[in-house]
């Protein structure tokens, strides 16, 4: 059995998808699979479900629900009612958020030991869990209250993923999908900073430097401030060809112009 978050949420048993219906059956799976095995109360749920203001058979309505749930579970994963609220237990069940941070976590390590190569597949492996925003299919209160987070840990991968594979000397392939992330996201200066350093290895210093003064204009203009210390970094990283300050080097890597 298979639980997803990373994209619209559900469950898989032996490859199939398991019919959940509508949005609020799938805000309680998302809800105790979050909690991490902990004890998510009937007014938690509740407020998640329908707001501040239930309705008076919430709790019963709540039963039904997670009752449902438990009739579809497998391979020792189970729905248990404690106290005033419930909890989950995945048994041998996958959980790709799970396994998210499983990968993330092997490819900071492989990151810290210099090995670029096995960083980057691991947070490529991490990455390609997902199959859209995170919690598709919930209630918006749901969204609100975790999907931030968790977006947030995924762009933070991307970007370790980006800087392995320039330490890989992957700079020219980089460029199409970095000049898509800062039209994306135009105000993230991390973005920016690395198209600038994928720019210059690809001797397209000219460019580099226009998109550098392009950021500093856009972030004076929209928030009126000066360029943070991502821009700046590269900016002088570019003029020092310096990049052991921008880019997680460890002894035996060498970040270059590869032609």
């Amino acid at each position: 059995m298979e639980f997803r978050i990373l994209g619209p949420v559900g469950m898989w048993s032996a490859g199939v998808e398991v019919p959940l219906g509508g949005s609020k059956q799938r805000t309680i799976l998302a809800s105790l699979l979050l909690a991490d095995g902990w004890v998510v109360s009937d007014s938690d749920l509740g407020e998640v479900l329908w707001g501040r203001r239930p309705p008076v058979t919430y709790q019963a309505q709540i039963y039904t629900y997670a009752s449902r749930l438990r009739g579809h579970l497998r391979d020792g994963a189970t729905i248990i009612r404690r106290g005033h609220g419930y909890r989950m237990e995945r048994g041998d069940a996958r959980f790709d958020l799970d396994e998210f941070d499983l990968l993330a976590k092997d490819g900071r390590s492989a990151a810290r030991e210099g090995d670029a190569e096995r960083a980057a597949s691991s947070f490529r492996a991490a990455l390609a869990l997902w199959s859209g925003p995170t919690l598709m299919a919930v209630t918006e209160r749901l969204v609100e209250n975790e999907r931030t987070r968790i977006e947030l840990a995924r762009m933070e991968v991307l970007e370790s993923r980006i800087d392995a594979d320039l330490v890989l000397g992957r700079h020219h392939e980089l460029i199409g999908e970095l000049s898509q992330l800062v039209s994306a996201h135009p105000l993230r200066e991390t973005f920016r900073a690395k198209l600038m350093i994928a720019l210059y290895l690809s001797d397209r210093q000219a460019e580099a430097f226009e998109t550098f003064r392009a950021g500093c204009a856009l972030l004076r203009e929209q928030l009126g401030v000066d360029p943070g210390p991502a821009l700046r970094s590269a900016h002088q990283a570019i003029l020092t060809a310096d990049f052991e300050q921008v880019l997680p080097l460890r002894e035996g890597l060498v970040v270059g112009r590869t032609g």
